[in-house]
């Protein structure tokens, strides 16, 4: 099996740093795994977070696209159940027409915040989450011509609308997102950084329930991976253990500034704490390049994908930047 790699950039803002730097390693990253030879690179969207500065993915979409050749560029995903998807459709559509067959649409819908976040996001409108189904329909129909769920708003269309739509996803770590892709005839991106011991069986679900759509004749799934790669498996976890503490803050509410090594080093971790941790080792591959590659090669052979997006942060840029350089010559790029 031959693996295609990509890219999923959360725009992490570093401790000691700002989220002018933290854009700024986003567009070199996409500049590097371009070159590379990657062919995705995907962006995800948070709010109300110190830690994380991509709140607005559409607007880094445009940039990176705009500094990088061939990579395809897109959402790793816009949040839906915020948004009308007129104006979705709308910006995609846009962006399309600016960047021929390059744009991917990535939808989810997680809050990408705290309760309170979410309701100021979604504040004046009286749809609930219980209607992100119906919104990713008409989504599709406003960028594909096909049927409206909500009929009143046929006869409305996207200007300037692009002549090759953006390619649609459906993201999720559940076996809710993986039916409503299969049910829509999308292509599903498994969140395996989320939720790593569902993946097989969720894709799998996907597949079992997928339905013909005029998007996809057959089921297409890729899968979202964690990894830190570094030329000796010791360096690789000494790297890591920024993101164990990162980790443990994330499950506690507090996404603060991604922390060094010698930070989460020096962290007094409880019991309870380490316990936490030793939970989330296995949402992320952590080696040298030949451990990591027989990590994501292991991984697509059993859940029968063929696409691995990569999530890497380290303190380090240049750690960081190497990380995607090694993985990409043990694959071959």
């Amino acid at each position: 099996m031959t693996v295609t790699l990509g890219v999923l950039d959360q725009t992490p803002i570093k401790s000691g740093s700002n989220a002018s730097e933290a854009i700024k390693e986003s567009i070199d990253l996409a500049s590097l795994t371009d070159k590379l030879g990657y062919n995705r690179y995907w962006l995800a969207e948070h709010h109300g977070s110190s830690g994380l500065a991509g709140s607005a993915p559409e607007v880094l979409i445009n940039t990176i696209a705009n500094v990088t050749k061939k990579i395809r560029v897109g959402s790793g995903g816009i949040m839906l159940n915020h948004y009308s998807p007129l104006k979705v459709a709308e910006v995609f559509s846009m962006l399309s027409l600016m960047y021929p067959e390059r744009i991917d649409l990535g939808l989810g819908r997680a809050p990408g915040g705290n309760q309170l976040i979410s309701a100021a996001m979604s504040y004046g409108s009286k749809i609930g989450a219980e209607y992100y189904p119906t919104k990713i329909t008409d989504l599709i129909a406003f960028l594909n011509g096909t049927h409206h769920a909500n009929k009143a708003l046929e006869g409305i269309s996207v200007s300037p609308k692009a002549d090759i739509p953006p390619q649609i996803w459906l993201l999720g770590s559940s076996a809710e997102s993986a039916k409503i892709a299969a049910l829509l005839g999308l292509p599903f991106s498994y969140a395996h950084f989320i939720y790593p011991d569902g993946a097989k069986e969720t894709i799998n679900l996907y597949r079992k329930n997928f339905k013909r759509s005029n998007i996809l004749t057959s089921p297409i799934a890729n899968i979202c991976a964690a990894t830190i790669c570094a030329e000796k498996t010791s360096e690789a976890e000494y790297y890591a253990q920024s993101r164990r503490l990162w980790r443990l803050q994330l499950s506690k509410g507090d996404l603060g500034p991604y922390p060094t090594p010698d930070e989460a080093l020096d962290y007094n971790y409880t019991k309870g704490e380490l316990r936490v941790i030793d939970k989330n080792l296995g949402a992320c591959f952590v080696g040298d390049p030949k451990k990591v590659k027989s990590d994501i090669d292991l991984l697509c052979k059993e859940c029968e994908v063929d696409e691995v997006l990569l999530l890497t942060i380290t303190h380090d840029q240049s750690v960081r930047l190497k990380s995607y350089q090694l993985i990409a010559e043990a694959f071959g790029l």
